[in-house]
């Protein structure tokens, strides 16, 4: 049902969406312990939308009768020094995500895998939403500086994007 060349592909992406998983998890525990626990509950949120995304590729890959591979892990980076060093990994990490994701499309368009490029126009909408939202989390860290109250004020009100469907 979809082409060899695509799953493969899939499957690595699995990892990485599960590395993002993690990588958030450790963004999270450290802002939990720089007392910002605005902070840590919109990575820990932004955590579960990425193990949410592993999940629902590896439920296409079940769906479309594939062997499901999960890859080992690295450890993620949990040592920071700023929380605009914090802001900007996300947002790199989310540039990247998008970056692979474009090219397993580009890959299945190579190959004329139509269901593939069906399943995967969701995740490039989302990643617009995700780049969008970390860009503006990232110029908003910017803004207050080391005013970390401003920050963590403007999260408290402006929430996580998916917190209200969470």
């Amino acid at each position: 049902m979809i082409h060899d060349k695509s799953a493969k592909l899939i499957n690595e992406q699995i990892g990485h969406e599960f590395s993002a998983f993690y990588q958030y998890i450790a963004v999270s525990t450290w802002c939990d312990t720089e007392a910002l626990p605005e902070m840590s509950k919109y990575f820990a949120l932004q955590a579960e939308e990425e193990r949410a995304h592993a999940m629902k590729m590896v439920k296409f890959l079940g769906d479309t009768d594939r062997e499901v591979i999960f890859p080992a892990l690295n450890a993620p980076r949990s040592d920071f020094k700023s929380v605009e060093e914090v802001v900007q990994l996300t947002y790199d990490q989310e540039v990247k995500v998008t970056d692979q994701i474009k090219a397993i499309y580009d890959a299945a368009a190579e190959n004329n895998d139509r269901v593939t490029q069906n399943f995967l126009q969701w995740f490039l909408e989302e990643q617009v939403e995700e780049v969008a939202s970390m860009d503006t989390l990232l110029k908003i860290t910017r803004r207050a500086g080391n005013d970390l109250f401003r920050l963590e004020d403007y999260i408290a009100r402006e929430g996580h994007p998916d917190a209200a469907g969470a």
